[in-house]
């Protein structure tokens, strides 16, 4: 694709250089030649023709922010009369009749979707393998994982199917499978994109973000998407920056380096790596900071007893009863709700479910959900106080590269791949993983950047002189 952003393409669009329509085609090739990824589960047969309508649009000088942008959404987004599977057997032929807000303000925008991205069920895990339409490969190597839970969004960017894709972030869900492909992957504030029209996981945690090739698509999808919505009694009406007209101010931040995420446990060449970054700002006049984040070692286990007691409540509405799957072999109401569940969730959603159901039961809701929401009150007052001190935090998105699929079969194993990333979604604060290079293996690395609360505007920036000044970037 002879275009270096959503801009870039725009302009060549208008001047006649590029057909939209080609373009679509072109992806719609390639997403078919790659079959086996298995990044989609429903592409969207109308695109050609919304891109010829978006081209004549483009002509005549009369498009949106995002016309002529080929953007894939994660199947936890609803689409009116397009499949919400959120990848599980339990949704597995749902229509909805609603849009997201988000993708909604993208198609107000002229973005085409080119389809819904495969993902693990109900956003529910690091690895996308679990998913009831099979797992997504990483373009790297088909016989890794590409992350989760927003696998296929990840890949389908990574792999070059689409612009750009919208995924989700709980506890990773963006950064992780950002770093494992070799992508841009930005969690903005909890609140500063409305959660409306997407499948609740934990609803405390939950936000919707962009996947891109580059910093400046990114900040303009963000742009987009965010702002307050009379839907969404969580999302925040603080003021919208233009991030996309703020990118090149250049600011020296003052970065911090906490010590808790450089221990054991850690690639040597991610390490070594964020370390090779470290210098070259040093160099570059920014200032580095050492310091801790004392409660960083209760993040996982904070993390896991707070939302899967918010799934536990949020998954309750799958009763087989008033949409999704319902079980033919049962005779009475609670038979009913049994079997519905039990026959179309998959093993970690169950998982999960009970998990949360046992926190939140009788004589133990004290003693361990409670006591998580005080354990995530620390951990949020250790970010604040740090970013008294400093403007941004750099640290590792994942402790490895991508590992293999199968290779993290066991439960606590693979909730582990997530220690780098969960405190930003307990402080709700925002967060991006950038490709920072690859290892041996040729496997992309990922370096995690995170600001204070509403302050995308420092991350984008920082990110983007990264990519434009950083040797060797990527």
């Amino acid at each position: 694709m002879n275009y270096s952003n959503i801009r870039d393409k725009q302009e060549k669009i208008r001047r006649g250089e590029i057909s939209l329509v080609e373009n679509v085609h072109a992806f719609l090739e390639r997403i078919s030649e790659n079959f086996d990824l298995n990044a989609f589960n429903f592409v969207n047969e109308n695109a050609v023709k919304d891109a010829e309508l978006i081209e004549a649009k483009i002509k005549e000088g009369d498009a949106g922010k995002l016309a002529g942008a080929v953007i894939s959404v994660k199947d936890v987004l609803s689409l009116k009369e397009m499949p919400l599977t959120c990848s599980s057997n339990i949704l597995k032929n749902f229509i909805p009749v609603y849009t997201a807000t988000a993708v909604q303000k993208l198609l107000d925008e002229d973005a085409i979707i080119i389809g819904k991205t495969n993902c693990d069920e109900f956003a529910m895990g690091s690895s996308n393998e679990n998913s009831a339409f099979g797992a997504v490969k990483n373009p790297y190597d088909k016989e890794r994982a590409p992350g989760g839970s927003s696998g296929g969004s990840a890949v389908s960017v990574a792999a070059n199917l689409c612009d750009a894709s919208i995924g989700t972030d709980t506890g990773g869900s963006i950064r992780q499978p950002a770093a494992f492909t070799g992508v841009w992957g930005l969690k903005p504030t909890y609140g500063r994109v409305s959660r409306y029209g997407l499948t609740a996981f934990a609803s405390s945690f939950d936000t919707v973000g962009p996947l891109t090739k580059n910093v400046s698509d990114a900040a303009l999808i963000l742009e987009v998407i965010s702002g307050k919505d009379p839907k969404d009694s969580t999302s925040s009406d603080n003021e919208k920056p233009q991030y996309s007209q703020l990118l090149e101010e250049e600011r020296k931040f003052k970065i911090g380096i906490p010590k808790e995420y450089f221990g054991e446990g850690l690639q040597k060449e991610i390490k070594e790596k964020i370390e090779n970054v470290i210098r070259f700002l040093e160099s570059s006049g920014f200032e580095t900071v050492k310091f801790s984040l004392p409660h960083t070692e209760y993040s996982i286990a904070t993390y896991y007893i707070l939302t899967t007691a918010e799934a536990s409540a949020n998954l309750a509405r799958y009763d087989g009863v008033r949409y999704g799957y319902r079980s033919k072999d049962s005779t009475t109401l609670d038979e009913l709700y049994f079997n519905s569940r039990n026959e179309a969730f998959g093993a970690e959603v169950k998982r999960r479910i009970m998990l949360g159901t046992y926190v939140l039961s009788a004589g133990y809701y004290d003693k361990y959900f409670d006591k998580a929401q005080r354990v995530r009150r620390l951990i949020k007052n250790d970010f604040d106080k740090a970013f008294e001190k400093v403007d941004l935090i750099i640290a590792p998105t994942t402790p490895t590269t991508a590992f293999k699929l199968g290779e993290k079969n066991e439960p606590l194993q693979m909730y582990l791949s997530d220690i780098f990333t969960v405190s930003a979604n307990l402080a709700g604060i925002p967060a991006m993983s950038l490709p920072i290079g690859f290892d041996a293996k040729g496997l992309p690395i990922g370096m995690q950047v995170m600001s204070p609360l509403f302050n995308e505007t420092k991350i984008l920036q920082f990110a983007y002189f990264l990519e434009n000044s950083l040797p060797n970037f990527n």
